[in-house]
């Protein structure tokens, strides 16, 4: 998960509810921003070491860019040591050890399954976890040499994880920050990054968007869904969909969250085919629409605090999530 997912979200005491009947004060509120701790390569192998000795001659080292709820390493050639950066993000390390050995044999693309969990020690506070190293470069725009292709794949891993039984499944709650629950647990959130993005973007027509999404009703029908469909978290192995990664958000509700991407990765053709492969409803494409306006204008106003404009990237998702509803390409949902 990005930079914004744990201060930004809260606990859902409503799952298994459509969202229209959740009120307001059924929505859960957002916590405070987790306080992250650093960890470096010693202590690493200081706990690889201690625990698992029969990895301690391999090397460690830090994984560039390797994400903001776990501090990753690499451990060796082919291992990596995933510690959470937060005691929230913590939480998810027994459901990731309890569900991933179950998921990947019905997924049709590899996902990461933990070799080893780890305890507290040298200094680090929480469980923590050794995973087989999946290669691949994460997946970007220009990158990806058949769009369409790429979509249809994703949506094709992501059905099957729909398909996966969901008995005993993890519901939204702090160890996921909430995906699956209603949108209305980031409502605050998101009014206070339209408030911060007046005058920057058209604020009245994305405020529109925000409202079709959080009258979209859920029909209350759980699935498994990822929870962070991310680019970073989806890995190429030279021009097609090699791997998915990091399920720290994974859980069972509504698997809405997990079309954000077809906003902030695809574009439009390809965001057609990953639909139809997915065969999306109009009310589920609206709220998953909405996932995505959500951390596009969250993030949009970080950048906007950093610089005097937002960021490029940014600019251009909140331009196809506006293009494609107002061209009228999905018919917005009655409530």
């Amino acid at each position: 998960m990005g930079a914004i997912g744990g201060p930004d979200i809260g606990e859902d005491g409503a799952h298994g509810k459509p969202d229209e009947d959740v009120s307001m004060s059924d929505t859960p509120q957002l916590g405070p921003v987790p306080q992250r701790i650093a960890v470096d390569a010693e202590q690493v192998r200081r706990l690889v070491a201690d625990q698992f000795p029969q990895w301690a001659d391999l090397p460690v080292q830090p994984v560039a860019n390797g994400g903001w709820d776990n501090w990753t390493f690499h451990l060796g050639s082919h291992l990596s040591v995933r510690l959470p950066s937060a005691a929230e993000y913590a939480l998810a390390v027994d459901k990731e050890h309890r569900w991933l050995p179950t998921l990947a044999p019905r997924l049709p693309l590899p996902i990461p399954v933990p070799l080893a969990k780890g305890e507290p020690g040298a200094g680090y506070p929480y469980p923590w976890s050794i995973y087989q190293w999946l290669d691949g470069e994460p997946a970007s725009a220009d990158r990806i040499v058949d769009p369409v292709r790429f979509a249809v794949d994703l949506a094709g891993f992501l059905a099957a994880l729909q398909s996966v039984d969901t008995t005993d499944g993890p519901r939204p709650g702090q160890h996921n920050w909430f995906r699956g629950g209603t949108l209305r647990t980031y409502a605050e959130n998101a009014q206070r990054a339209l408030t911060a993005l007046d005058g920057h973007v058209d604020v009245d027509l994305a405020g529109e968007i925000w409202t079709s999404a959080l009258d979209a009703r859920w029909d209350g029908v759980e699935s498994w869904f990822h929870g962070d469909v991310s680019p970073g978290n989806l890995l190429l192995d030279d021009v097609k969909l090699a791997a998915v990664i990091d399920f720290g958000t994974c859980g069972v509700g509504d698997p809405a969250c997990d079309l954000a991407i077809a906003w902030t990765l695809l574009t439009a053709d390809d965001r057609q085919a990953f639909r139809e492969r997915l065969a999306v409803d109009e009310a589920t494409w609206a709220r998953g629409r909405g996932w995505a306006l959500w951390k596009t204008l969250v993030t949009t106003a970080q950048t906007l605090r950093d610089a005097d404009t937002p960021a490029v990237s940014v600019l251009r998702v909140l331009d196809e999530i506006f293009s494609e509803y107002t061209a009228g390409a999905v018919t917005n949902p009655q409530p």
